[in-house]
């Protein structure tokens, strides 16, 4: 199974694609677009979504895993985010591509552990688990392969309960 990650941002969305076969990862692409804080928003959001729509035609993947949207006190941010996470929604649903979020608390409970795990702790765990020679920078990066990871161990275990999210 082929699944895409991503950490959804308007100034850096960050992707990873990971195959699974059986309890075995293997990272197959792995970076982040970056938008220009000057560009105007729909400029911004059009740019990202041209990225992914490549990236979706190109790379096919069955499924993709996405950062549910985790509200705190920065509604600047939170709107940011919501807007890159609509592009991703669309992209996703264009390709006929299945679509599965989680909370920042699950994705660390499925790669660290722990739900609580610090961010370096998770970004060791990434390159543990794939294989990688080094930690994906930016940091966007590694936690959109880490949304991968969380899905790959997330759907072994709803096969496993026969049920879907």
């Amino acid at each position: 199974m082929i699944i895409l990650g991503i950490d959804p941002g308007t100034a850096i969305m960050g992707y990873g694609l990971i195959e699974k076969k059986g309890n075995l990862l293997k990272a197959i692409e792995y970076a982040s677009w970056r938008t220009d804080a000057n560009t105007p928003l729909a400029e911004r959001l059009l740019h990202l979504y041209r990225e992914l729509d490549l990236l979706l035609s190109s790379k096919r993947p069955e499924e993709l895993a996405v950062e549910q949207l985790f509200f705190n006190r920065n509604t600047t941010t939170a709107l940011a985010v919501g807007h890159a996470r609509g592009i991703v929604l669309l992209a996703a649903a264009q390709h006929g591509i299945s679509i599965y979020e989680y909370t920042p608390l699950q994705v660390k409970q499925a790669v660290v552990g722990y739900g609580k795990a610090e961010k370096n702790q998770v970004q060791h765990m990434v390159k543990a688990l794939l294989g990688l020679a080094a930690i994906p920078k930016p940091d966007d990066t590694a936690d959109a392969l880490a949304i991968a990871i969380c899905h790959a161990h997330s759907s072994t275990m709803q096969k496993k309960l026969g049920g879907s999210q």
